[in-house]
């Protein structure tokens, strides 16, 4: 069987045709490529610091808990604990998880270090500390403060940080 010219010149357009449907230029690839390239470098920046304040209420949150603890503490025994491990806590200094869990101070990725400054029977003072990634990306707020007075602070000076 053979083919005329024009049913040749008919299957080599159509074989043409299905080629180009089939895959995609390179052009078109780079230019996927850079969209999301350009995607990427905007949006990157934007999730570490959604990550950076998302820690700073974790690190509120635990020091509102720790306060809570102290409070009843010293409806209990007239006076405030001397340290933490006073108001059951494996450790004077304590660490906090990504999670807002308390954990160890030597604890692998953790965000920040608890401690309990100042106290007295009267008075305390609750700090947070950021550590590794947090305090490397922190350029803010620093270390937060809590009094028995409900004072909050960050050293660090920035605004929003509560």
């Amino acid at each position: 069987m053979m083919l005329t010219l024009e049913q040749a010149m008919h299957m080599s357009r159509i074989l043409r045709n299905r080629s180009r449907a089939a895959g995609f230029t390179l052009v078109e690839l780079m230019i996927v490529l850079l969209i999301i390239s350009i995607l990427a470098a905007v949006g990157y920046p934007s999730y570490g610091q959604y990550i950076v304040r998302s820690n700073h209420k974790a690190a509120a949150s635990a020091l509102y808990r720790l306060a809570d603890r102290q409070e009843q503490f010293f409806l209990d025994n007239k006076s405030y604990a001397d340290s933490l491990t006073t108001l059951g806590y494996a450790a004077d200094v304590i660490g906090l998880d990504r999670d807002g869990q308390f954990t160890g101070s030597d604890a692998e990725d953790i965000i920040y270090t608890l401690t309990m400054t100042d106290s007295g029977a009267t008075t305390y003072q609750l700090e947070a500390e950021p550590e590794g990634t947090q305090a490397e990306r922190d350029n803010a707020c620093g270390t937060f403060t809590l009094d028995d007075s409900g004072n909050r602070g960050a050293t660090g000076g920035g605004d929003n940080c509560w």
